[in-house]
């Protein structure tokens, strides 16, 4: 087996890796970056790009839909052809030539295959293996889970992969999961015509946001025509005709043309050889510290971390990496306000802690509450105004430590919010600002003036 050795090796060239690798170059390391995958990783190829794409569309279809309402009449046809079209381009049909060269002009070098850490510094691919002078930079994501439900793993499901790709719809479909990946692609793909019944174990859709905002979101997908079923799980899945049949935990089952398992992410560390480094191949996440090092020689950024299963999160934790490893100066991580977006429509956008989970961590809570159809910026909008903000306050301090807010561009109006939660900026400063009137972040100050503090 032949052993090359370079300043430092990237396991996993998704946005995180990708980033730290390039910085790395570009500081004149001599650097090697590892993917099984595409170099870009999931989010440009199956997530974060290509599902807006869709999303995007579908809300165009939604928005025509509202004419009736507005200004006159409209009718539309939807076709799902165009908005493939627009995926295979925006994924340059699966190719990733252009993410190797980018890195490659940056003077590194990639290496196509599945990469195992065999040692505190050394990387195995295939019959080569890489040993690190400076650094070995784990950054292998998550794969879709697929739970061990009797038959599922003998029918043709979808994965988001699989969904991404599709290019025809079918006429009805089943989504295991009601978490972000679940509901947006469910609603998208309601609004081209797919009857949607979505399955959701916990007792809510998107379970990591707070129970009113998911209420919201229930009654929207009722009155869009998408069937909710919360509570439920699945415990036996059959593929036979073409159809699919999905048989409850409550005795039910339901029928369907496609299934799509969207039940959360899962990492594979025993699969990256995670015990070459001394961690535990059993456990979920790489433990990290506020320098992303796992241990000497070794860091890891992205999903793989457990800290946030977001590309805004893997690009924020390689710059830290990265700096540690050249010996530059840097802030520690911080994940006290990191956002969240769920595109659906309205879409949710949440930062920092909800109110239960506040109240977990032993804060003394206060929660501001505004209806964005009780603004005047709603009653301009229209319909298709649904939505809330939400404040969480610590009383002790008098700073947010969490707040979503829910409705018509609701991840950028988060900005705001996610600022006053990562600056620890004083409620009653918060109060002293002039917010535009007429917009749906006007609504900031309603609930301001509702928390009570």
């Amino acid at each position: 087996m032949a052993t090359t050795t370079v300043d430092a090796v990237v396991l996993g060239m998704g946005p995180g890796g990708e980033m730290v690798a390039g910085a790395l170059a570009d500081a004149g390391l001599e650097v090697v970056g590892i993917d099984q995958r595409l170099a870009g990783g999931e989010c440009p190829y199956w997530g974060c790009i290509p599902s807006k794409i869709m999303i995007r569309a579908a809300d165009a279809l939604a928005e025509a839909g509202r004419v009736d309402q507005l200004a006159g009449h409209a009718d539309v046809t939807p076709d799902w052809a165009p908005v493939a079209e627009r995926v295979r381009e925006a994924t340059s049909g699966w190719d990733d030539t252009a993410a190797v060269e980018r890195f490659e002009d940056r003077g590194g070098t990639f290496v196509r295959g599945r990469g195992r850490l065999v040692g505190p510094r050394a990387v195995e691919v295939g019959d080569r293996t890489f040993e690190a002078r400076r650094a070995v930079v784990v950054a292998t994501g998550t794969e879709p889970a697929v739970p061990p439900i009797d038959g599922l793993a003998d029918t043709p499901f979808w994965t988001n992969r699989e969904a991404i790709e599709a290019k025809d719809l079918p006429g009805s479909l089943v989504v295991l999961g009601g978490g972000a990946i679940g509901v947006e692609l469910a609603q998208a793909f309601a609004r081209f015509g797919v009857v949607v019944t979505v399955v959701e174990g916990e007792d809510q859709l998107v379970p990591a946001e707070d129970p009113a905002v998911a209420e919201v979101l229930a009654e929207v997908f009722e009155d869009e025509g998408i069937t909710v079923r919360t509570g439920t799980r699945a415990e036996t899945v059959d593929h036979r005709d073409g159809r699919f049949v999905i048989g409850l935990d409550d005795g039910t089952t339901l029928g369907a043309d496609q299934l799509l398992v969207a039940t959360g992410r899962s990492v594979d560390l025993s699969g990256i050889g995670a015990g070459a480094i001394g961690c535990d191949e059993d456990a979920k996440t790489l433990p990290v510290d506020e320098h992303l090092r796992v241990t000497d020689g070794v860091w890891a950024v992205g999903d793989v971390t457990g800290k946030g299963a977001f590309t805004h999160v893997a690009t924020y934790q390689a710059t830290i990496a990265a700096a540690d490893i050249l010996g530059n100066g840097h802030e520690p991580a911080d994940y006290a306000a990191v956002p969240r977006v769920t595109y659906t429509d309205p879409e949710i956008g949440s930062v920092g802690r909800t109110e239960q989970a506040a109240r977990d961590a032993g804060h003394d809570v206060a929660v501001g509450v505004a209806s964005l159809p009780t603004t005047s910026r709603g009653f301009i909008h229209g319909p298709g105004n649904d939505g809330t903000i939400r404040l969480v306050a610590d009383r002790a301090t008098g700073t947010l430590v969490g707040a979503t807010a829910m409705g018509p561009n609701g991840g950028e109006v988060l900005g705001l919010l996610t600022l006053a939660v990562h600056a620890r900026v004083p409620i009653a400063q918060l109060r002293t600002m002039i917010p535009a009137f007429p917009t749906f972040h006007r609504g900031i100050q309603d609930a301001l003036d509702d928390l009570g503090i």
